[in-house]
């Protein structure tokens, strides 16, 4: 899993909003800056999760994880 991805963020009005580049449809909306970068943060970790959890069940049984680099 990588560690590090970028964060778009803008302020829009009031708001603040931003992307995750890497993940498409991680993305959120705060109040404040920081607000954005803690719920992005915890948004990314949940998609990670989600998505790994999602490929493990399609896999069955008898698969293999192999790490590939980018």
């Amino acid at each position: 899993m990588r560690d590090n991805y970028t964060a778009v963020v803008k302020q829009a009005g009031p708001w603040w909003i931003g992307w995750i580049e890497e993940l498409p449809g991680v993305n959120c909306q705060e109040a404040t800056k920081e607000e954005l970068l803690k719920t992005l943060k915890v948004t990314l970790q949940e998609a990670l999760e989600f998505n790994r959890r999602e490929a493990l069940a399609a896999a069955g049984e008898g698969f293999e994880e192999q790490p590939i680099a980018v």
